[in-house]
């Protein structure tokens, strides 16, 4: 009998949880509180910060080690496996990642895995071999991926509800404005020999330094409500993950796989790494644009505007993109794919609080990591099978399918 209402108990909680229930903020002010829409900047800096240099080091491996697996040969599906092993690094440390931060701190394991990224991203530099960066790419995801679900659960734990759009959008664009750094690095220092590998080892244990710095100001991991496991949450939210996963397969597909695209056009390297940059700069101007956006219509209906703008822009590619009419494309298509996520983020926050929040987010890094995974083998795939349009079909089908889901929930509603 006991153990029955113990899990009715948590049952109610979750779903009380998931219907979007309040809790307080720990050390910080309850969501009744006249001070809810006080916004904590300093901690806020730090966070968004620490993101945005790691994100430098994130932007510039991928396109990096797809430019040195095309010299060598590799064929467009086993650049797409090599890829796939830091989105399985994100899938393995994911569930660790509550249990960790709990008893090592939150900044501590951010500032130990930024070590451990740096380590072997010199690994990787030293042995440039495409088997052998399989298992270091897999490690690279494995310690990245704490990084990114502390400092989103600080975040989402810390924003005021009202501002949540806005602050969201803030984060994301910051955060994608280091993805542009990284490929727009490679145009400066070329991706031949260490120079490249250096800026992103330096980035890695920059971003560590300013966690040490900040760390005062840093709040704790939310510990309210009941524990929720991240096998848990997806029956919580499937169809948020399943939007998590598309922006993710979106993202990683494009870096890992548009310089092979581009190259069987016949444009150079340094033009595909520039198309590069403009699709994560139009990422990162557009989220503060789309966080407003959702803060005035709402977050499920601006996500569906964004994931309809993504399957234009698969339509587009093909047709356009040898013109000057490419460079618009993929900047409004880097926003929309990646507002996904953004408003996938916000969404997360509005139904979940605490414990359940910690377990949202590492599941979002599960689906991210699948994502990845998933993505960019299937379209490598498709690529040797229909040739380099398999890109654009691919991301075509993906983004169709995610749009046909998000109508059908919004015609139940």
């Amino acid at each position: 009998m006991e153990v029955a209402m113990n899990d009715t108990t948590r049952l109610a909680s979750a779903r009380h949880q998931a219907a979007g229930a309040e809790l307080p903020y720990r050390g910080l002010h309850s969501a009744t509180s006249p001070l809810e829409n006080r916004i904590p900047w300093a901690a806020m800096a730090g966070i968004i910060a620490t993101v945005m240099v790691f994100a430098v080091a994130q932007g510039l491996t991928y396109p990096l080690l797809s430019f040195i697996l095309e010299r060598q040969g590799t064929t467009p599906g086993l650049i797409g496996l090599s890829a796939a092993m830091t989105p399985l690094g994100f899938i393995l440390s994911a569930p660790f990642i509550p249990a960790v931060a709990r008893r090592l701190g939150a900044a501590r394991l951010a500032i130990l895995c930024s070590v451990l990224a740096a380590l072997s991203l010199v690994a990787i530099a030293w042995m440039q071999e495409v088997w052998a960066w399989m298992p270091l790419r897999f490690l690279l995801g494995f310690f990245a991926n704490p990084l990114y679900v502390i400092s989103e659960t600080w975040l989402l734990w810390i924003t005021p509800k009202s501002r949540r759009g806005r602050i969201m959008g803030l984060y994301s664009s910051i955060v994608s404005g280091g993805f542009a750094i990284g490929p727009l690095s490679l145009g400066l220092v070329g991706t031949q020999g260490w120079p490249p590998f250096v800026i992103g080892i330096v980035a890695f244990l920059l971003c560590g330094s300013v966690v040490l710095a900040v760390v005062p100001r840093l709040p704790d991991m939310p510990h309210e409500g009941e524990a929720t496991s991240v096998g848990g949450f997806f029956a919580l939210a499937p169809l948020l993950l399943f939007a998590v996963f598309t922006a993710a397969a979106f993202e990683q597909i494009l870096l890992s796989l548009f310089a092979v695209y581009g190259t069987a056009l016949g444009s150079a390297e340094e033009r595909i790494a520039s198309l590069i940059t403009c699709f994560i700069a139009g990422n990162a101007v557009l989220q503060i644009v789309l966080g407003r956006v959702a803060e005035r219509f709402g977050s499920t209906r601006t996500m569906l505007s964004c994931v309809l703008a993504c399957l234009a822009g698969c339509l587009l590619l093909p047709l356009i993109f040898s013109s000057w009419l490419i460079w618009p494309l993929v900047f409004v298509w880097g926003g929309v794919s990646f507002g996904i996520y953004t408003m996938a983020l916000i969404q997360l926050g509005e139904r979940f609080t605490g414990q359940a929040l910690i377990a949202g987010n590492a599941a979002f890094a599960v689906v991210w990591g699948l994502g990845g995974i998933v993505g960019s083998p299937a379209t490598g795939l498709a690529m040797q099978l229909i040739g380099h349009q398999g890109l654009p079909s691919s991301l075509g089908l993906l983004s169709c399918l995610l749009a046909v889901l998000l109508m059908a929930q919004r015609q139940r509603a």
